[in-house]
């Protein structure tokens, strides 16, 4: 994958922001779902969810927007475990992919499919610090 992109576990990425442009490449690699855990016009110049989901479906992709400001709350977490779920290839975004991660590693939890050692470390290596989180 060209996007700079790091892998979380088999098939979900967290990636920092990515552009409207980069959508049908990510189609073409296989991924199905991409995830925004951005709130729109966090940052001038930001593609906003509808342009995103508007690419992203014409791309046969869904798109989801669970904005996050800070920790992840409930509504954002519950949207990501959703979006994991079936296990569908899975780019999440944000400014610096960091509330992505988070948001995964709480949802992974969530799911029941991952202990806290185990996502602090897997996080890590993906170059993410999960240590203020609470799994």
């Amino acid at each position: 994958m060209n996007i700079r992109a790091n892998a979380l576990s088999a098939g979900v990425w967290a990636a920092p922001q990515i552009g409207l442009d980069d959508v049908p490449e990510l189609a073409r690699l296989g991924i199905r779902r991409i995830v925004s855990h951005r709130p729109d016009s966090e940052e001038p110049g930001q593609p906003s969810a509808a342009e995103m989901s508007a690419v992203a479906t014409a791309n046969g992709m869904e798109f989801v927007h669970a904005p996050v400001s800070g920790m992840p709350g409930p509504d954002a977490v519950k949207a990501t475990a959703g979006a994991l779920e079936d296990g569908s290839p899975v780019l999440m975004f944000c400014r610096s992919g960091t509330r992505s991660t988070f948001a995964w590693a709480l949802a992974m939890r969530s799911l029941d499919r991952a202990d806290a050692d185990t996502l602090r470390a897997t996080a890590a290596a993906a170059g993410y610090d999960l240590s203020r989180l609470p799994l």
